[in-house]
């Protein structure tokens, strides 16, 4: 009988386990805000699991599968946090942790606050020290330059200020 015409189970459920989420190969630092997001994470997604365990619903199954893989990576994360202190940094380099303003040839002034991956939002000015900007940044200091490639042309762009909080 070909196996077209074999009834599948009526059972949907994912198997027992879902994929793991990738851990990053770059050491994980963090600012203490960062560590404080970590901590939040892990602890929110706890409370969820606990209120996912009893739930017999086969929905709520599947979610507590990702729970529980979302909860694997974030401890990872926290066991491997590298907590940088930003006020140990040279004041008028860019290291990790520091508020950077950067302006174009455009004339244009951006400011970007380098912090680990968890953390980075650029929507919220934040870049991870990982990415090719943050990677570009590191160990500059204010008035020098570095040629990027901005909204699909290269263009130098110069270091204005260097802020650490």
């Amino acid at each position: 009988m070909s196996r077209a015409f074999v009834k599948e189970s009526d059972d949907n459920l994912p198997s027992d386990e879902l994929p793991e989420r990738p851990q990053s190969p770059h050491p994980n630092y963090v600012t203490p805000k960062g560590l404080e997001q970590l901590h939040a994470r892990v602890h929110a997604l706890q409370a969820e699991r606990e209120g996912l365990a009893a739930n017999d619903d086969p929905l709520a199954r599947t979610r507590l599968l990702e729970v529980k893989r979302d909860l694997r990576y974030f401890q990872g994360r926290l066991e491997r946090a590298i907590l940088v202190d930003p006020g140990g940094q040279p004041e008028d380099e860019v290291h990790f942790g520091a508020r950077v303003e950067i302006k174009g040839e455009d004339g244009a002034c951006v400011a970007y606050h380098i912090v680990g991956e968890d953390e980075a939002d650029v929507h919220a000015g934040s870049i991870s020290w990982a990415s090719p900007l943050g990677k570009a940044l590191i160990g500059l200091k204010v008035g020098e330059s570095f040629a990027w490639n901005r909204d699909g042309k290269a263009q130098e762009v110069e270091v204005m200020s260097i802020h650490y909080a």
